[in-house]
Order: structure tokens, then sequence, then C-alpha cells
């Protein structure tokens, strides 16, 4: 589980951390980063699927929550989410 948090660049943004031990696998994925460290992935939460990139922050990743997911499943600051990754080719 990971709990929402805002990251305010130019727009405030919701994200989900990845948690240990998914951070340790989700290092293995390096190879497959596209620039800047970011790794393309297919994100699922709830019955939402999106693709997305993960973004190194601070030592960790995080995974972006479009406001489309946020509204389909209802999600929002400080929310406890559960949200599966799969690695996916760089378009």
């Amino acid at each position: 589980m990971s709990e929402v948090i805002e990251w305010r660049g130019p727009a405030p943004y919701l994200f989900a951390p990845v948690t240990s031990p998914a951070t340790d696998d989700v290092a293995d994925w390096i190879e497959f980063s596209y620039g800047w460290g970011c790794i393309p992935v297919t994100a699922r939460l709830g019955a939402t699927t999106w693709e997305t990139s993960l973004m190194p922050k601070d030592g960790r990743y995080l995974v972006p929550l479009r406001v489309s997911v946020q509204r389909a499943e209802r999600v929002g600051l400080g929310d406890e989410v559960r949200i599966g990754l799969e690695l996916r080719p760089a378009s």
C-alpha cells in the first residue's frame, strides 16, 4: 500500500510512491529507462489501467495519478492505494 502524495511542480500533481520491496524490483528495470531515469509502465488501480512512466524522486519512484484515474477510482490526497505495475517497452 502507498499513500497518495502531492508534488508541486509547475502545477500540483498527485503521485503514489512505489514502496519497498517493489522499489528494489523497479530499480532492476532502469535499463529500460528512456531518459532521466523514467521507466515506462502500465499501471492498474482498481478497474482502471493506464500507460505512464515511473519518475525517480529522492531515491524512490513515483507513479503519476492522472485526474481521470483519480476520478474513476475516487482517489485523493492521503488515500491508501495499491497499484499494479507492468514494465512496457518505451514508445
